[in-house]
């Protein structure tokens, strides 16, 4: 592949053995998947990305170059269609997560058929990305399909590894801002599973962890990582924090257990019943598996990015105040 002139020396310095191997990530044109294409383009690896709708990864584009980035329509219930985009990669990443729809086809059945095309084209790596608390035999679907992708995965490619985030964060992520926004709007906050406990973790820190498991497949291939932040918080003192950010005062209101599942059980609601299991549970390592330090990722904390993130969420943006006793409501 040529690099072009617009590679700087502190851009070269980060190729591997990723430069020139086409990884193929699935999945890729979410949340997750854009940073982790970021973080793979800057190793010098070539992309493919195969999604539903690739599209909404084109701003991608730039960021590549010539020929560097490949955008591929693929729906992973159609194992022709899984194999089409698996031709020729070198390594490949299972990325679809889904709280609706056919969990079975999205999370467990789609991911063993990736792992098995994968196998079949020679790829020296392959990386599903779970979840923390992910158990076939677990009460919430989410959790169960991800356990039962696992083993699928496991079972056509031994040597793939298993990559079990926390909740992910990141300016431009749905968990942070919609808790922002219910702070910004409403004038008393219902706050569900309120002693829950998160470990949220930023997605450039959890995008170069999976690329370290892809580069290394010697090293990590056969493994499972739990990965998370460097704090846990509960869902109270999150809000909280977000509230403090935004310089604004709100009251909270603790929603009891009961009254949180029955809402989660009505339609037209932001949380179904599933979220609401995933929820109370909380998500933070269980300190049985090796973690995110072991990738040589030391993560970061919320705390370094909630104020300025917070900034468009303030009343008067950037001139809302210098502390929580400037605090517009």
């Amino acid at each position: 592949m040529a690099r072009g002139d617009i590679g700087t020396q502190a851009t070269m310095a980060n190729y591997g053995p990723l430069e020139d191997k086409l990884v193929v990530l699935i999945g890729g044109s979410g949340f997750l998947g854009t940073h982790l294409a970021q973080e793979l383009l800057n190793r010098g690896a070539r992309l493919r990305i195969a999604d539903r709708h690739p599209g909404r990864a084109i701003r991608l584009r730039p960021l590549a170059n010539l020929g560097q980035i490949q955008f591929h329509r693929c729906d992973v219930s159609n194992r022709a269609s899984i194999a089409a985009a698996m031709q020729g990669a070198d390594s490949a990443a299972y990325l679809v997560g889904s709280f609706t729809g056919d969990l079975v086809a999205l999370q467990a059945r789609g991911a063993g058929w990736a792992a098995e095309e994968a196998a079949a084209n020679g790829a020296k790596s392959f990386v599903y990305v779970s979840a923390i608390g992910a158990d076939p035999e677990a009460d919430s679907s989410y959790a169960a399909t991800k356990g039962r992708g696992e083993e699928l995965v496991r079972a056509a490619f031994p040597a793939a590894t298993i990559v079990r985030p926390s909740v992910l964060f990141g300016e431009d992520d749905r968990f942070i801002n919609m808790f922002a926004g219910y702070i910004r709007d409403l004038a008393a906050v219902p706050v569900f599973g309120a002693t829950s406990r998160v470990q949220p973790l930023w997605v450039d820190d959890a995008a170069e962890a999976i690329a370290e498991t892809l580069a290394d497949p010697e090293l990590h291939g056969g493994k499972t990582y739990e990965i998370a932040g460097p704090e846990p918080v509960t869902m109270i003192d999150l809000n909280r924090r977000i509230a403090e950010a935004q310089r604004r005062t709100r009251p909270f209101v603790i929603v009891p257990d009961a009254l949180a599942a029955f809402v989660a059980m009505l339609p037209l609601t932001p949380m179904n019943s599933d979220q609401w299991k995933l929820l109370k549970r909380g998500s933070v390592p269980s300190g049985k598996l090796p973690g995110i330090e072991v990738l040589g990722v030391t993560p970061k904390p919320l705390g370094l990015f909630l104020d300025r993130w917070m900034t468009r969420y303030r009343k008067h943006g950037r001139f809302g105040g210098k502390g929580p006793n400037l605090a517009p409501r």
